[in-house]
């Protein structure tokens, strides 16, 4: 019901569902600047049911100025582009972020004019925009600061060298399983858009260290990194990031199979303020990785969460190495078979608050002394 009321709002002509003669008390009693300062605090929904209310509400309710952050999430399938559209000419001088996640009725047809100083847009899951809809979006909205895209799997480097050259103010970028993208276009990125903090290219398997080159080189003041999935990525290419970005606070390298605790110990010294990082299913990392990082200058007030699911070298050594991390919150410790009780209790002596995530396998029992060997753990047995 909620989603055909946005739908006649947004796509009707304004006034007509109203007399002249629906004046209220409270819109007599009211000055107008007044009213619609209480309407600014409505959300999407509430604003669409006062719209229906009166004639004057209609026109309060759908007043640009209470529609500069609009989350169409809740609707998604009833967003078409029409709806879009018609957003963009109604509050198009007013919108400044705009989230269309998960509309996947919402195509190229939709992006292209009207919205001058958006700044924020996610058409995740919006899996028909291609580099088209991408272009005539970028050219129309210059001052654009974060840019999600994440599951738009039409996307290829076409795409993103259009937003490498229009949008010099971006700050934030997810392309998260935009598989088809390479290092061409992500270098056109990092050359076009110096003031990037946060990038997200989690299962884009395509990409090499050519990429964490040009971070470096172009992006200093990058704070987010998630790289989830790339295993191409090696010891030389974060070894150069690490040495040029000195404000990385999280990193996600899970499953980049290939780095050693050699990216560990260039994190450890010229990476002072990182907090979060994972490094799941990272088999080559040891206890002599995760010492450097335990002694690094961000271990002592800064590293808050470490991931290390699935590290087979990792032993109760790496728990004695963390336990000067003070502000260590929480530590992923899942299927790591060289991890013990006996070590996480000796590191939370240290630490008495943290969150210890692991998971101890139930230990089969030897066979039974003169009979045959026993088939099924004790656990398969008392089931």
């Amino acid at each position: 019901m909620l989603g055909l009321s946005l739908r006649l709002i947004l796509c009707s002509a304004p006034f007509q569902m109203f007399t002249n003669s629906d004046e209220a008390v409270i819109n007599k009693k009211l000055p107008k600047e007044l009213l619609l300062r209480i309407f600014s605090f409505l959300d999407v929904v509430t604003l669409c049911r006062c719209a229906q209310v009166s004639r004057s509400w209609n026109v309060l309710a759908l007043d640009g100025s209470n529609w500069q952050r609009i989350d169409l999430f809740d609707f998604q399938r009833d967003i078409e582009g029409r709806v879009v559209e018609n957003i963009s000419k109604r509050c198009g001088g007013f919108l400044r972020k705009l989230s269309l996640r998960g509309c996947l009725g919402v195509g190229d047809s939709a992006l292209s004019e009207g919205c001058p100083l958006l700044e924020q847009l996610n058409i995740s899951w919006c899996d028909q925009v291609t580099k088209d809809g991408i272009q005539a979006l970028v050219r129309s909205c210059p001052g654009l600061k974060g840019l999600f895209l994440k599951g738009c799997t039409q996307l290829e480097d076409e795409a993103l060298k259009h937003i490498g050259a229009h949008c010099p103010e971006l700050v934030t970028l997810n392309l998260q399983t935009c598989s088809q993208i390479t290092d061409e276009g992500l270098i056109t990125i990092c050359r076009g858009c110096h003031r990037l903090q946060s990038l997200c290219v989690s299962g884009c398997a395509n990409i090499t260290d050519a990429i964490l080159h040009a971070l470096g080189q172009n992006c200093p003041r990058l704070r987010i990194l998630e790289v989830a999935r790339c295993s191409q990525l090696t010891d030389v290419g974060f070894t150069t990031l690490a040495r040029n970005c000195h404000e990385l606070e999280k990193m996600d390298l899970e499953e980049c199979v290939q780095i050693t605790d050699g990216t560990l110990i260039q994190l450890s010294i010229h990476c002072p303020r990182l907090q979060v990082l994972s490094l799941s299913h990272c088999e080559l990392i040891t206890d002599d990785g995760i010492r450097h990082l335990g002694s690094g200058p961000c271990a002592h007030d800064r590293l808050e969460v470490i991931e290390l699911d699935n590290c087979p070298l990792i032993t109760d050594a790496s728990l004695e190495h963390l336990k000067s991390c003070h502000s260590l919150d929480r530590i992923e410790l899942y299927d790591c078979q060289q991890i013990t009780r006996a070590g996480i209790k000796r590191l939370r002596t240290h630490l008495p608050n943290i969150k210890v995530h692991a998971y101890f396998a139930p230990v089969t029992p030897p066979p039974s002394v003169g009979g045959s060997r026993q088939r099924f753990c004790r656990c398969c047995v008392l089931l």
